[in-house]
């Protein structure tokens, strides 16, 4: 018993330390960050469909020396020059003409904040913004070649070309050596952008031209990630796998990857995402970069290698472009349908994928059905606590098993007394005398750890987690209780200190928790018996700053764990010590004997 009580002190002391430091680290973080984003957000209320923006970088994304800061507002750089406009079920914005960038985009299906009239998520921005984000698609040549389409290249489109999901764009350009490129560009219903050249060579000579893509990106978010959550650049190249690097090692070394044959390339945020695939069987150059002259700026690029167009022939290059919602099941389908190696590992699903995603796919199951991604969750514990069920009924059998041997366990440490070697020699003896595994009770505990992570993970990244509502006063699962106790709940008129916060689910969580650790005996030793007290409150303060859909999980988990122990200690014949602890609590504590 002693040993197994050491085990259960030694996993509660590493998740405290786990939640010591979300509590103290990486919650002011992410507060932070909420409030820098609600900050840089309010700049990109002014909403507009026309004009444009351009930028000075050359194609390989090498700006020139000189290259001033972007300062303009966005309706200035909207203004500046010719655009064609998006309007999509999904998408509202615009192409700018010059460049053909992709640059002014907004994601129609979502809010800055649960307010259904806070200003919809911009995702791109014009290159003279201060937040500017676009992405690029262009050639390189020589000589031979003539201009080719690049950064600065003004394109011609019909006077009347809008693009929808239904009405592709056609843009054409005509170089001075009789080379014709004419690109369309189509979108489907969500967020992935086809464009496809057709390069005509009309002159009296072959050429050569490899092309490139860049997403550049001008700001980094203001607060660093989080250890759960990987932001920055991302891909998948050739047979390098799955890269990622964060903003601040790409500020120090640049990532190069050469040659590689298929993959995409890009920059992801918690939910939002812009990358490039490139055409899949040419290969190319891919590179993450920083870069600090002029006007500071990230970007992922690539380079494909040279294709030669011979005189009076022609030849067709196609790219794609994502720029939306890293929404699972849209990820999903773009993997499939477009064939993008591991493409669905845009979204976050950590060490644990092979758990967190099949996870999700339970909760989003039970979300079509039943409307609330909250039922999801209890509905999904439910599951997970019967596929654990036969481990629970060994752990509780094996504590069952513990309390009987008990009284010849005191009878042994009467007779060996401070003999230490021969007291643990004789309780193994006893153990295998009485088909009792020691350790039995512990691996259940142990094993659902992971699953406890995967579904933090499965809340704390996934969209279909953001802004979702459970029932009453929870409107963001993904996001902590709002109430607090030190306002009453809100029936005060002032706000809570955020160290201070402590709405009503962790305080149900904490009262949970409590029930369930007295369904035990509280242990003899002092100090166990001082962690088994206080443990309920400290993780009730823990968790106050934990997403919501997590503490009504962990609450709704003690309850039937609360249950699943009755049962099966009940068909084990050992007395339930939940009602006898409650009682303990209240009663008088005898006064000490003088000797």
């Amino acid at each position: 018993m002693q040993n197994n009580r050491n085990y259960f002190i030694a996993i509660a002391l590493s998740v405290l330390i786990v939640l010591g430091w979300q509590f103290f680290y990486m919650n002011p973080r992410i507060e932070a960050q909420r409030k820098a984003e609600l900050a840089q957000k309010a700049q990109h209320t002014e909403q507009t469909q026309t004009a444009g923006g351009t930028t000075t970088a050359q194609p390989n994304g090498a700006a020139p020396t000189g290259q001033v800061p972007a300062v303009a507002s966005i309706a200035d750089a909207l203004a500046k020059n010719p655009r064609i406009t998006i309007d999509t079920q999904a998408l509202s914005g615009s192409i700018n003409l010059v460049g053909a960038r992709l640059d002014d985009l907004r994601l129609k299906r979502y809010r800055e904040t649960v307010d259904q009239n806070s200003p919809i998520i911009t995702l791109l921005s014009p290159s003279e913004t201060k937040d500017g984000y676009f992405a690029e698609l262009g050639y390189i040549g020589g000589d031979a070649t003539g201009s080719v389409p690049g950064p600065s290249t003004l394109w011609t489109a019909p006077a009347d070309a809008k693009l929808t999901e239904k009405t592709p764009v056609t843009l054409t350009y005509t170089n001075d050596k009789g080379v014709t490129f004419a690109r369309t560009i189509s979108v489907d219903e969500n967020y992935m952008f086809t464009v496809t050249d057709k390069i005509t060579n009309a002159g009296q000579a072959p050429v050569a031209l490899s092309g490139y893509g860049r997403i550049t990106r001008y700001n980094k978010p203001a607060v660093a990630s989080t250890y759960v959550l990987h932001e920055g650049f991302i891909g998948v190249i050739g047979d390098n796998g799955l890269v990622e690097s964060k903003y601040t090692a790409v500020e120090k070394e640049a990532v190069h990857m050469a040659n590689a044959t298929g993959g995409w390339l890009g920059i992801t945020d918690k939910y939002w995402a812009a990358t490039l695939i490139p055409p899949q069987q040419t290969a190319f150059d891919a590179r993450f970069s920083h870069f600090t002259d002029g006007q500071p700026r990230f970007q992922a690029d690539y380079k494909q290698n040279a294709v030669t167009v011979a005189p009076g022939q022609s030849t067709e290059i196609k790219n794609l472009i994502f720029a939306g919602a890293k929404v699972v099941p849209v990820i999903d389908s773009y993997k499939e349908t477009y064939q993008i190696p591991r493409f669905d590992r845009l979204i976050d699903w950590g060490w644990f994928y092979f758990l967190t995603k099949p996870m999700f796919r339970l909760m989003d199951f039970f979300f079509h059905y039943f409307g609330n991604f909250g039922v999801a969750i209890l509905l999904t514990t439910i599951i997970v606590k019967a596929l654990f069920f036969p481990l629970a009924s060994k752990q509780y059998a094996s504590m069952a098993n513990m309390k009987r041997v008990q009284p010849k366990m005191e009878e042994l440490k009467a007779k060996f007394g401070d003999d230490r070697m021969g007291l643990q020699q004789a309780t193994m003896q006893l153990y295998k005398d009485e088909k009792i595994n020691p350790i039995a009770g512990c691996w259940p505990i142990a094993l659902q750890i992971p699953i406890f992570f995967s579904l933090y993970k499965v809340i704390y990244i996934t969209i279909e987690m953001r802004h979702a509502p459970f029932f009453g006063w929870i409107q963001d699962l993904s996001a902590p209780d709002p109430t607090s106790f030190i306002n009453l709940f809100g029936l005060l008129p002032f706000a809570a200190p955020t160290f201070l916060h402590l709405g009503v689910w962790p305080l149900i969580m904490g009262v949970t928790m409590f029930l369930q650790m007295r369904m035990n005996p509280t242990p003899p030793d002092p100090t166990q018996a001082m962690i088994f007290n206080w443990m309920p409150l400290v993780f009730t303060f823990m968790l106050a700053s934990f997403p919501a859909g997590l503490v009504i999980y962990w609450a709704w988990n003690n309850t039937l764990s609360v249950i699943q122990q009755s049962v099966i200690m009940k068909r084990h014949g050992v007395k339930i010590e939940l009602f006898d602890n409650l009682k303990g609590l209240f009663k008088r504590k005898p006064a000490p004997t003088e000797k």
